[in-house]
């Protein structure tokens, strides 16, 4: 007897097909185009290279993941009034932000540590806003159009509404440190006398902040020095938030080295490198083994396909 459904001999080459797809799916270019990133990138099944797809929320942190899923499940009512607080600069948005990409751990073994960490990270995002509205007034969005927006209960909205402001406080952090803190302080003192009574508020409540995280530097006299500023956490907060907007992939985000003298050797992503429009251009990484950091291209890292990730 004949089997009525005899099983098919599977073709040569089907799987490889399959990969290509997939691969050509997540990066959005087209199927030759994603045949040769396999080809020459040695891709595994799941993997992207770092030029394209978007990582938001990577890693294994179990209560990191745990606080962002319970955000997730929030009611329209309560993603309403998280989204006008959000709406309120600068403190408002600082707040949102600093809840929103909570602090986790990088792979255990990897020497990574923290991440989106620190004391005072609210203060000083909202001290960034002031200097941007200070310094770049026009990147600033009208409070009346983010009051609008915040009515969707949608934080991407207010990330699009917010996006120059957010981009240009991130720049700011590519400063001297002794560059950004003077411009905290001119910002802050012109803040302090705004016409607006809670933008004056808030300004004579950071200025009393930031007077006590200053100390006097030992050898240099009447130098002020700022301890405990949370510089690498908040430009991970605002590394993330760009790239819901603008695509990349997040801090702890883990990724192997496609090029170089450390090809084939996997990291994790610790912050992202910007131009002026668009995502990321590159990425500062941390290798496993040896354990250091380096910059690298986005078209020199492998995505890997091994992590939990939310990358909505």
């Amino acid at each position: 007897m004949t089997d009525q459904n005899p099983r098919r001999t599977p073709r040569p080459g089907r799987a490889r097909k399959r990969a290509i797809r997939a691969q050509a799916t997540r990066a959005g270019v087209a199927y030759s185009v994603a045949a040769r990133q396999l080809e020459t990138a040695g891709l595994q099944p799941g993997e992207t290279i770092s030029s394209h797809g978007r990582t938001i929320y990577p890693g294994s942190d179990s209560y990191r993941q745990h606080l962002i899923e319970r955000r997730e499940r929030r009611s329209f009512d309560e993603r309403v009034a998280d989204a006008r607080r959000a709406a309120i600069l600068p403190d408002g948005r600082a707040q949102h932000l600093v809840e929103r990409f909570p602090p986790t751990r990088g792979p255990e073994g990897t020497g990574v540590g923290v991440l989106y960490h620190g004391e005072s990270r609210t203060e000083l995002l909202a001290m960034l806003f002031v200097i941007v509205a200070a310094e770049s007034p026009g990147l600033v969005p009208e409070m009346g159009d983010l009051a609008w927006v915040a009515e969707m209960g949608e934080e991407t909205a207010l990330d699009m509404a917010c996006a120059e402001l957010d981009r240009e406080a991130r720049a700011l952090l590519d400063r001297e440190p002794a560059a950004l803190w003077s411009a905290i302080e001119k910002a802050l003192a012109l803040a302090e006398h705004s016409g607006e009574w809670q933008i004056r508020q808030e300004a004579i409540r950071l200025a009393a902040r930031f007077r006590t995280m200053m100390t006097l530097r030992e050898g240099y006299e009447g130098e002020p020095h700022v301890e405990g500023l949370p510089l690498a956490g908040v430009r991970q907060i605002l590394d993330a938030v760009l790239i819901v907007a603008d695509d990349g992939h997040s801090p702890g985000t883990r990724v192997r080295m496609l090029t170089g003298p450390h090809t084939g050797r996997t990291a994790t992503i610790t912050g992202a490198l910007w131009g002026p429009s668009g995502p990321p251009v590159g990425y500062v990484v941390w290798l496993d083994d040896p354990k250091t950091v380096l910059s690298a291209g986005t078209d020199e890292l492998v995505v890997l396909a091994d992590q939990e990730s939310l990358t909505r």
